[in-house]
């Protein structure tokens, strides 16, 4: 999983409900990683000071992982997140890459049977899983909650927006001081 951002981490803890035995998470903060463990993280990788792809290579014995997701929306990790899969692997992008971005990937990897997909809103149908989530929630297996960083006044939108640019809080909740 590139990226321990809401989405990612959220996608983290989705691979963990549906019961995958390993779940390697990838992202350049250090706190976002410690926190992919507690969303059901086995592994983590900070990709600020190594290659993600040659070190998941290697954390699978040369093989790559037969599932990757790319949560942060970037042409270079997007185009890792394929080239860490195994053969007969699928590469789910879920991040918004900038319209007009190209992703390069070479034409001989497909012949290793890999795929690229792209997704929006998990392909999730409300009606049936939205009931779904929230028994997931109330039995404290969907951790909502793990990706509650704070609380801000409504007076503090614009300090939100900019602790959200810098990347440093999860997600804040606003609080709009109706009781």
């Amino acid at each position: 999983m590139f990226g321990c951002g809401g989405i990612g981490l959220s996608a983290v803890n989705g691979a963990a409900l549906a019961g995958a035995s390993r779940i390697i998470a990838i992202d350049t903060n250090q706190g976002k990683l410690e926190k992919a463990l507690e969303m059901g993280a086995t592994d983590i990788i900070n990709a600020s000071n190594v290659d993600p792809v040659a070190a998941v290579k290697d954390m699978t014995n040369g093989q790559g992982v037969p599932y990757s997701f790319e949560a942060i929306g970037l042409k270079t990790t997007a185009e890792q997140c394929f080239a860490m899969l195994r053969p007969g692997g699928v590469a789910t992008i879920i991040g918004m890459i900038p319209f007009g971005t190209k992703i390069e990937l070479h034409g001989a990897d497909f012949l290793r049977d890999r795929k690229i997909q792209g997704t929006s809103m998990g392909g999730n149908r409300f009606r049936v899983d939205m009931p779904r989530l929230l028994e997931l929630w109330r039995q404290g297996r969907l951790k909502l909650d793990t990706l509650i960083s704070g609380k801000i006044k409504l007076d503090q939108i614009n300090e939100g927006f900019e602790m959200l640019k810098s990347g440093a809080p999860v997600r804040n909740l606003i609080d709009f001081g109706v009781v």
